[in-house]
């Protein structure tokens, strides 16, 4: 309306991506923010993904999403797990998130549970989920995997190779109930 003009270009681009190419442009972005990877809308990735800067998801990620910046744009599909400093969601995730700060646009769908120390949630975005705040969301995120492998090669060195919370016949342990396996709580 005053003197520039919409591109199709600018309008499929969120704004957070929008302000973090503004910082870089004027060379305000921290070290580890200097690097963009980014996953086109016509790419599927399954598998985790580790980056050590700013990851921009257009695309589909099946899988767990680990970066000091996460944004998953309009139209992307996250499902798994996302530990980072920074989330912007504006598309659909299910799975948990660990960050410092949680943003979701008003198109960000997301299923799942967020531990945060900020979050911010706009008008018309749909969660379904808990959210906690926590100091250091993604050190927690980090000894909270470190713990699970831990059970799983504690169980494989007993000559069991089930993860933590499944019994040696195969069945879910109840919570709560050590040891007890659904049919034996059903009998």
């Amino acid at each position: 309306m005053f003197g520039k003009s919409k591109t199709a270009n600018d309008s499929r681009v969120p704004a957070s991506v929008q302000q973090f190419e503004r910082l870089a442009a004027a060379g305000l972005t921290t070290e580890s923010a200097d690097v963009l990877s980014s996953i086109g809308a016509d790419v599927t990735i399954v598998g985790k993904i580790t980056g050590t800067g700013t990851i921009r998801v257009a695309g589909r990620v099946e899988g767990e999403l680990r970066a000091a910046t996460v944004l998953i744009s309009d139209g992307a599909e996250v499902e798994g797990d996302v530990v980072a400093e920074d989330v912007t969601i504006g598309g659909r995730l299910k799975g948990t998130i660990h960050a410092d700060r949680v943003r979701l646009n008003g198109s960000a769908v997301v299923q799942g549970d967020i531990f945060h120390r900020s979050l911010a949630i706009e008008e018309n975005a749909r969660f379904e989920g808990s959210s906690r705040r926590e100091d250091k969301p993604a050190e927690a995120a980090s000894r909270l995997q470190a713990s699970r492998a831990q059970a799983v090669v504690v169980a494989q060195s007993s000559g069991v190779a089930q993860p933590a919370g499944v019994a040696p016949d195969g069945s879910r342990k109840l919570n709560g109930a050590p040891g007890e396996s659904p049919a034996a709580a059903a009998g």
